[in-house]
């Protein structure tokens, strides 16, 4: 299974996440599953990419051009996917991948969250979306899509789209399910 790993680029932030990322990517190259990400070399990103080559997996970088111009691409990319923008690398993302799971990120994941949800939504896919609600993290965006559906604002149960997991063994159910 290819897994599309959406989450932070930035180095200071708890580092926590950081050993949890690492599981996931141990895990993942075990299982045999391919990880997809953005190619950078920063924050949970290069933790990701690196745990799952040291432990035998396979990585595809979907790399904006302006991230390789820039020297921030990782050198844990097995296949680099080259696009021109943010619009293009979502597109790709969605392409290439047969599930998403968002780890602890900003402004970039949780538009990548939304995009692929809002997909989903309309039938350009089935594709699930998984929330790794590391250490509560996601807490307060649940919190957030439950409000918007208590008001009308969403069409069914967000739930349908994006999913919760606490725990790899979580994720493992999901994807399986």
């Amino acid at each position: 299974m290819k897994i599309c790993v959406f989450c932070s680029a930035n180095q200071q932030i708890d580092p926590e996440f950081f050993t949890l990322t690492e599981e996931l990517g141990k895990w993942a190259a075990e299982k045999g599953h391919t990880i997809v990400y953005g190619g950078v070399n920063q924050g949970l990103m290069e933790c990701v990419a690196k745990a799952t080559k040291e432990a035998g997996g396979h990585t595809i970088g979907i790399v904006p051009l302006i991230v390789e111009d820039s020297g921030r691409i990782s050198d844990y990319v097995d296949v680099d996917i080259p696009c021109d923008n943010l619009s293009d690398r979502k597109q790709l993302m969605m392409d290439q991948s047969d599930v998403f799971i968002a780890l602890p990120g900003g402004i970039g994941t949780i538009d990548e969250i939304f995009t692929i949800a809002s997909s989903a939504t309309i039938g350009y896919h089935q594709k699930k979306v998984i929330l790794y609600n590391m250490k509560g993290f996601w807490n307060s965006l649940i919190a957030l899509l439950n409000d918007l559906q208590s008001k009308g604002m969403i069409r069914g149960d967000w739930q349908q789209y994006i999913k919760k997991a606490d725990s790899i063994e979580e994720i493992s159910q999901i994807i399986q399910s």
